[in-house]
Order: structure tokens, then C-alpha cells, then sequence
């Protein structure tokens, strides 16, 4: 008898142990998003503007996530490297940050303020003549807050 009742105890502490490890597991599944502010680099080939399938999956993925936080504000900054004409990479880095906020736009982000810079080639040669790497991009910033 002693022996069936200590079965009866281990069987119950085992299932309530499941029980705990269930409803531990369904906290961090349920858990609410982290809707922290996140800022994704978004290159681009040389000369262009058009989105990479990279570039849209990286949009797409990060516009997902946002549509589970508010979206209180969204900053792209355009950026162009120092090869060509300054005013052509002006406009270069104005027509990338068009193109990064229209495909915001069509991954479903969900509204908000859109603060829109170009920077051209502004600051893609250092103080002694070098030029900065990795200047063919824009920078996506997206103020995110809880519901």
C-alpha cells in the first residue's frame, strides 16, 4: 500500500510540473512585443536606387515586426559614397530614401510620421581624404512603442 501511495505523489508532482513548465512556456510565448526602437542599414548596388530581394526581405521582416508595436516615427536617411558628381549623389540618396519608404509603405508599416533625409555624399571622406566604406545605403530608424 505504502508503495501505491508514493506512486500516486510522484505521478502528481509530475504532472504538475508539467503543468508549471506548460504555463511557463505559454508567459514567454504570450509575452508582449519588446517595441523598442530598432535602426536597420539598407544597401544598395553601385548607382542605384532599387531595392536589392535582400534589401525588400530585410523591410518586409522589420515592417512585420513593427505592425505588432506603434510606430511613432520613422527616419530614413539616403546616403551616397564620393565616386561621381556630388549633386548626382544627392539626388542618388533622395531617390534611395524614397525607395526604402515606399516599400515601408507597401509592407504594410503601419502609419506614422516619415522624417525623410538625403545626405548624399556629405561625410563619405574622412578629415584626411579616405574615403568611408559601406556608404551605398539607407539607414531605416523606427521609432516603436508599446500599444
Amino acid at each position: 500500500m505504502k508503495f501505491v501511495f508514493l506512486t500516486g505523489v510522484v505521478a502528481l508532482v509530475g504532472l504538475s510540473a508539467c503543468t508549471t513548465v506548460r504555463n511557463a512556456k505559454d508567459r514567454i510565448v504570450r509575452a508582449p512585443p519588446a517595441c523598442q526602437d530598432v535602426s536597420i542599414p539598407i544597401y544598395f548596388e553601385a548607382d542605384a536606387a532599387e531595392l536589392t530581394p535582400e534589401g525588400r526581405r530585410v523591410i518586409s521582416l522589420q515592417a512585420a515586426e513593427a505592425r505588432r508595436c506603434k510606430v511613432e516615427r520613422v527616419v530614413v536617411v539616403g546616403l551616397a559614397d564620393a565616386a561621381g558628381d556630388p549633386a548626382a549623389n544627392l539626388e542618388l540618396s533622395k531617390a534611395r530614401a524614397a525607395s526604402v519608404t515606399n516599400a515601408l509603405m507597401q509592407a504594410g508599416l503601419p502609419p506614422a510620421e516619415f522624417d525623410l533625409t538625403a545626405a548624399g555624399q556629405a561625410g563619405s571622406v574622412t578629415a584626411d581624404g579616405r574615403l568611408q566604406p559601406v556608404r551605398r545605403r539607407a539607414d531605416i530608424t523606427l521609432k516603436l512603442a508599446r500599444k
